[in-house]
């Protein structure tokens, strides 16, 4: 397009459109004609009142309720109109008060979310009245009715757009590197040897070596052919002759799975100590070791230089971004599902006492942290924003949201103010 040549009428028509929320909703413009209207009927009424008052007194009392509504209607409107711009456009000092303070406001209202909201130990006594893992075990167990379906409508459309649109081989590339990255820039040994402490405290490790023992026994009594068979191919001449290959073929097997069974039967097996003192050195090993250190590195370095490691985790990847298609597709049907079984069981779990405590002192924390750590950050960013806004559009945004309660201040004062004036009139005539 050049530049002498005029925007389409529908960019300009665009252009001058007055954004919605910037329009005066039609409640606000209704009571400004009644509130007008009511003063200006009270100026009628002064006037007509005033030329009629010589042929009956009782129109002194309408013409004295009339002029103190006009006084009252007058000052009220002069008041609710220098909050927002100067009066008839008369640049009359402490008007248009919010225009003029706009900084101001921005920076009191920061920083009464500051005292108020985002100080550690108010964060923390708010807090404490919350219970967010009986909300969330609630909502998990017995979701209310429709959640499904308001989540269908809105995040799950915009899931399944962003991962349809996102290039999967790209994507799932940048995951890959992202995943291998991490575990490369991750101390594994130390990280392992942890791990495998805390499951030997706990015994977890023995149902690992009661498998791997059924594993053996299984493997004994699988392979009983072939254990003969070496037997046989390694026996001298004269045992095979004699035929005791046989009878020490039979020996073998009997005494391994004997070995396996009071190994399986008995937790104090002297073989089963000796595994569980090798599994606690190389779990020290995992944690001190430099030697050892140095291997589990090499053998990671080696994995992930290896094609068939980025071959997995492109799968895993592909897996995952198939899930979460499906599940932003439907979710009410990933609901019945074992998600939703899984989800449900999480609900159950959070019911428990002692969990939903730990979740609630976790969040507690939480949000003490953030607000300590990060208070000062959103006080500026508040303060910043409301800077930043344009006067005219704020000025208005305001009027829009509180205008309607200050027209009735101005009819109220209309009111007010002709009463007023009738009360002190009457007392007049009296006195």
């Amino acid at each position: 397009m050049s530049g002498n040549q005029p925007p389409p009428a529908r960019i300009v028509s665009r252009m001058n459109r007055t954004p919605a929320l910037d329009l005066p909703p039609p409640g606000l413009v209704r009571m400004r004609v009644v509130a007008t209207t009511l003063l200006v009927f009270m100026a009628a009424t002064f006037l007509v009142s005033r030329q009629l008052a010589p042929f009956h007194p009782g129109w002194d009392f309408v013409r004295a309720f009339a002029e103190a509504a006009m006084v009252g209607g007058l000052a009220d409107w002069f008041a609710v109109t220098a909050l927002f711009r100067h009066p008839l456009g008369l640049p009359i000092p402490h008007t248009a008060i919010v225009p003029n303070n706009k900084d101001r406001i921005g920076d009191q209202l920061a920083q009464f979310l500051r005292d108020n909201f985002l100080i550690p130990r108010v964060v923390a006594r708010r807090m404490r009245r919350m219970d967010v893992a009986g909300a969330a075990a609630r909502w998990l167990t017995d979701p209310p009715e429709g959640a499904g379906g308001q989540f269908r409508q809105g995040a799950s459309k915009l899931v399944a757009q962003v991962l349809e649109a996102l290039d999967p081989a790209r994507l799932g590339g940048m995951v890959r590197g992202a995943v291998a990255t991490r575990i490369a820039e991750t101390d594994v040994a130390p990280a392992a040897g942890r791990l495998l402490r805390a499951a030997m405290a706990e015994e977890r490790h023995k149902p690992v070596l009661d498998a791997a023992i059924r594993w053996a026994a299984d493997a004994v009594a699988d392979n009983d052919a072939l254990i003969r068979q070496m037997v046989h191919e390694r026996a001298g001449s004269i045992l095979r002759w004699t035929g005791l290959d046989e009878t020490v073929a039979n020996k073998l097997i009997g005494g391994l799975q004997g070995l396996l069974g009071d190994m399986a039967e008995r937790p104090d097996h002297p073989l089963r100590v000796r595994a569980e003192e090798a599994l606690d050195r190389i779990a020290w090993q995992l944690r001190h070791d430099p030697a050892m250190q140095a291997k589990v590195e090499a053998v990671k370095r080696e994995l992930l230089a290896n094609p068939a490691m980025a071959e997995w985790l492109g799968g895993l990847w592909e897996q995952a971004r198939g899930a979460l298609l499906a599940i932003a597709r439907d979710p009410e049907r990933a609901m019945r599902g074992p998600l939703g079984e899984i989800l449900r069981q999480v609900g159950e779990t959070l019911r428990s006492e002692r969990l939903a405590t730990t979740v609630n002192r976790f969040v507690r924390r939480a949000a003490v942290s953030i607000a300590a750590d990060y208070g000062d950050a959103i006080v500026r960013l508040v303060s910043e924003t409301v800077r930043g806004w344009d006067v005219r559009t704020i000025t208005g945004r305001l009027e829009n949201a509180v205008g309607r309660d200050l027209q009735y201040i101005r009819i109220n004062g209309t009111l007010v103010g002709g009463l007023v004036g009738l009360a002190i009139h009457s007392v007049d005539m009296l006195l």
